[in-house]
């Protein structure tokens, strides 16, 4: 798996079986080659992101700051938290560390081993 398979939210889904199935494409997929368009996109994130060329939001200079990140993490739910803690998993340790992590994952989202 690569970092296609890390939605610009930090989900992962690199461990989900739909995927693995090729039922589903994913946050990304699709879009990076243009077998989607980006502007029927209902997310305003995936939007953003894809459109400045983001691997992910973590990659985002407005990071701290951004309106549409700040209101998707404090939405209520656990995955909001770990999506956040992926992101700013990214952001300090770089996707390879993040994907060795993650790889070992069997949902969207776990534990680091640091």
């Amino acid at each position: 798996m690569g970092i296609d398979e890390i939605g610009c939210c930090g989900a992962y889904c690199g461990t989900c079986p739909v995927i693995k199935e090729n039922m589903c494409r994913g946050c990304k997929l699709g879009y990076l080659t243009g077998e989607r368009d980006i502007h029927k996109a209902k997310c305003k994130m995936k939007v953003c992101c894809i459109q400045r060329g983001y691997q992910t939001c973590a990659d985002c200079e407005a990071y701290e700051s951004c309106a549409v990140l700040l209101e998707f993490f404090s939405k209520n739910g656990y995955k909001y938290r770990k999506y956040h803690q992926a992101l700013d998993y990214i952001r300090s340790n770089g996707y390879a560390r993040f994907l060795a992590v993650a790889d070992g994952w069997k949902i969207q989202y776990g534990k680091y081993d640091d």
